[in-house]
């Protein structure tokens, strides 16, 4: 889950699919978007949080999927 004082520090700027590391703490171990009700985003955030995840999906930066070793 991600913090509240993390949501507070985000910039428009820093909103974007090149941003791995940040994207990747709005995605579920199992690799879907966690909703806005647990990472506290707002409605504006949630969605350009989204599009940059789909975006860097695209680009080849994120998974899609997680891949299980077992």
């Amino acid at each position: 889950m991600v913090s509240k004082f993390l949501i507070q520090k985000i910039q428009p700027e820093d909103l974007n699919y090149k941003n791995i590391l940040l994207l990747r703490k709005f995605i579920s171990p199992e690799g879907k978007i966690l909703p806005r009700r647990l990472t506290g985003l707002t409605t504006k955030q949630q969605r350009i949080i989204a599009k940059a995840i789909k975006n860097a999906r695209i680009m080849g930066f994120l998974p899609f999927i997680r891949i299980a070793l077992y």
